[in-house]
């Protein structure tokens, strides 16, 4: 895992657990070099902490636009 520095501190980017985006990969952030409690997602396309997840498992990077579909789906929003 990769130390980062945020305005809260020092956090562990996996280089081991994340999901594809349409720019470039999510890596998840841990608070601790153990990952036992999450942090938040890392968008490696701009390598930002500034990411947002909706209920249905979306992320969207605020900084560049980077996107993972929905992990679940609703058919009723079709």
């Amino acid at each position: 895992m990769q130390p980062r520095s945020t305005d809260d501190g020092t956090v562990y980017v996996s280089d081991r657990d994340g999901d594809i985006g349409s720019k470039g990969p999510f890596f998840v952030a841990y608070e601790s070099r153990d990952a036992t409690q999450r942090y938040g997602w890392f968008c490696a396309n701009c390598e930002s902490f500034d990411n947002a997840m909706d209920s249905m498992g979306r992320i969207k990077c605020n900084q560049c636009g980077n996107f993972r579909k929905p992990t679940e789906w609703d058919a009723a929003h079709e």
